[in-house]
C-alpha cells in the first residue's frame, strides 16, 4: 500500500515510466515489486493491467538474498473506476490508490478529492 511505502525504499529512483496517458485516471494502485532488474519494463502477473513503472538508478543496490530490486509498479484492476466508473470505486479509492499528478521520481504521490472522488451530497 502507497501509505506503507517509506521515501528512504524509493530514493534510488531515476523515473517513472507510464505505458499510457494517465493524466484522465483519477488513481493508480502503486506497489512495491521485487523485480530481477532496476529498469525494463517489468513482468506483470496481475488481473488488470500494468500502467507505468520507475526506473532505479546505478546506485540501487539489489537484495543479497534474493538479487532482486525493489520496483515501483503502478497498476489497475478490472473493477477500479477507469473502467467501471459506477462500481465499488465510484466514491472512494483502493488503500493503495495515489492520484498520479501527485506521483514523480522518489515522491510516493499522495491522495487527492479527485482520487477519492467523495460521495455526492444529495
Amino acid at each position: 500500500m502507497s501509505s506503507l511505502i517509506s521515501d528512504d525504499e524509493i530514493h534510488h529512483e531515476l523515473d517513472l515510466v507510464w505505458l499510457e496517458d494517465v493524466t484522465a485516471l483519477d488513481y493508480v494502485r502503486q506497489s512495491l515489486d521485487r523485480l530481477p532488474n532496476r529498469r525494463g519494463k517489468p513482468p506483470y502477473h496481475r488481473d488488470g493491467r500494468l500502467v507505468g513503472y520507475a526506473r532505479l538508478g546505478p546506485q540501487a543496490r539489489s537484495s543479497r538474498s534474493s538479487g532482486t530490486f525493489r520496483r515501483r509498479v503502478f497498476w489497475l484492476l478490472p473493477h477500479d473506476r477507469d473502467t467501471a466508473p459506477n462500481g465499488l470505486y465510484a466514491t472512494g479509492a483502493p488503500a493503495e490508490a495515489v492520484d498520479p499528478a501527485t506521483l514523480s521520481a522518489g515522491s510516493r504521490g499522495r491522495k487527492t478529492n479527485r482520487s477519492e472522488r467523495p460521495a455526492q451530497a444529495g
